[in-house]
């Protein structure tokens, strides 16, 4: 792979159309982040759950602000990885001056929207559509679907979700195929699982791009003029399975070095995790020489956590960036596929603040009795509404909650002949793009459980 090609500036789904020229001092790369913020998509991140659902709360982060959060992170990873590439390399710097920007901007873009597909009630809620269908009650309506078809919706991926919402654009709203119309580039990062949902074993090699899949069958074609736009390596082109972005190896790192500490902190600050035992782990992690540590009094243990948060981030920013220079060259050979936090010198530390995040805060009472109740909500809505649109009879209720949808998600009007498999999937997007508490209101609507407010 070569970078000249990687930072292509090309607007999706435009191959041929030289890229459009962007206004001094506000680039392609940084418009594909302004787009990614005015969309109503990432608005609606502000109401979806992280760790805690249904916050009561107000410095418990929700997917917006940990989306926010990680820009920040991608943006620092990719100008430093970037920087060192350019010093170690004086061809590059002449063909590429700007790489630093470019990257940086490119990963801040990408981070901004990696979670922009996530169902409502946090990391249960894929769990919870995926369990819908592979209970009996979805068998029937998965009987006319293939295989691929049928592991998309058994494996319901947010990160698929998510690269449809930035390619897809819904018949009932124009005839545009852009989505919202971002570069190659930052398409490119953004899929950090280039393969679609069913990949034969032969194909596999188990890397860190092979975990999950990163498309749904009807964004095949859509990833593919992305790979060959940007000339990603093939692992196996006729299954439409490829080798990373590089970029999209810096938009894992932000990710989770995002999630693991500052999940982490939240824990500290709701009391589930005993600052005793969470600050010392962070400050070993920072391993500060000791006049630094004694420079400041503490009076307040939640101030000197975000400190040490703050510093411990820019101190693993600083070490991962080092790393990925390092393993630019065989990541461009399509010869790495390691998360590059697994090479960090306190990796054996993360894993520790990793299990005491999820036996402490992700196991914890609260967050697991709504994450269950986010099973009922999202099962409960997917069964009522495909009840409705397979209803062949179309009885008045049936008819009453078709009414509810929104018309871009209603397989009717604006499009002719659409297969079971894709009138499934507009009920997923519908679904899957609610926030947490507009869910819960449907579902208890339509359930007769409580009725709309001014009732």
């Amino acid at each position: 792979m070569h970078w000249p090609r990687l930072l292509s500036q090309r607007r999706f789904p435009d191959q041929q159309l030289p890229p459009t020229s962007a206004a001094p001092g506000r680039g392609a790369f940084v418009q594909d982040y302004d787009r990614v913020v005015f969309s109503s998509a990432f608005r609606r991140l502000q109401r979806k759950t992280q760790v805690m659902p249904l916050p009561e709360t107000d410095f418990v982060h929700t997917r917006l602000t940990h989306s926010l959060e990680t820009a920040v992170v991608g943006r620092s990873l990719g100008r430093l990885a970037a920087r060192h590439l350019l010093e170690n390399d004086a061809e590059l710097a002449q063909l590429l001056p700007n790489l630093d920007q470019d990257c940086g901007d490119i990963v801040a873009a990408a981070c901004l929207a990696h979670d922009i597909g996530n169902p409502p009630f946090g990391h249960s809620g894929e769990d919870a559509i995926s369990s819908y269908f592979l209970s009996a009650t979805a068998a029937p309506y998965l009987a006319q679907l293939t295989p691929a078809e049928i592991a998309d919706l058994q494996h319901f991926e947010g990160n698929a979700a998510g690269f449809r919402i930035l390619t897809h654009t819904y018949a009932a709203h124009s005839t545009g195929t852009a989505g919202l119309g971002l570069t190659y580039a930052t398409l490119g990062a953004f899929t950090k699982y280039p393969r679609p949902s069913l990949v034969a074993d032969a194909a596999r090699r188990n890397g860190a791009s092979e975990k999950k899949y990163g498309h749904f069958q009807t964004e095949n074609s859509r990833f593919q003029h992305v790979a060959a736009e940007l000339g990603l390596l093939p692992k196996d082109a006729a299954a439409g399975f490829y080798h990373r972005h590089p970029l999209a190896f810096l938009v894992e790192a932000a990710d989770d070095l995002c999630y693991r500490i500052i999940d982490f902190e939240d824990g500290l600050k709701l009391g589930l995790i005993a600052p005793e035992t969470g600050l010392p782990l962070l400050k070993k992690m920072l391993n500060d020489p000791a006049d630094r540590i004694g420079s400041v009094q503490w009076h307040d243990w939640r101030e000197e956590l975000g400190y040490i948060r703050a510093r411990l981030i820019g101190k693993l920013v600083a070490e991962t960036a080092t790393l990925f220079a390092r393993h630019a060259p065989a990541i461009l050979r399509g010869e790495y596929d390691q998360p590059l936090i697994k090479e960090l010198s306190c990796w054996v530390d993360l894993q520790e603040v990793q299990r005491l995040s999820i036996n402490q805060l992700y196991r914890s009472r609260p967050v697991l009795e709504i994450e269950a109740a986010g099973f009922e909500v999202l099962g409960g809505l997917l069964d009522a509404f495909l009840c409705a649109v397979f209803d062949a009879s179309q009885g008045h209720r049936s008819r009453k909650l078709l009414l509810l949808l929104p018309e871009q998600f209603r397989a009717e009007g604006h499009q002719a002949g659409v297969s079971a498999y894709e009138k499934i999937l507009l009920l997923t997007d519908f679904v899957a793009g609610m926030t947490d508490q507009n869910a819960l209101s449907l579902y208890k609507t339509i359930k007769g459980i409580e009725l709309p407010k001014g009732f």
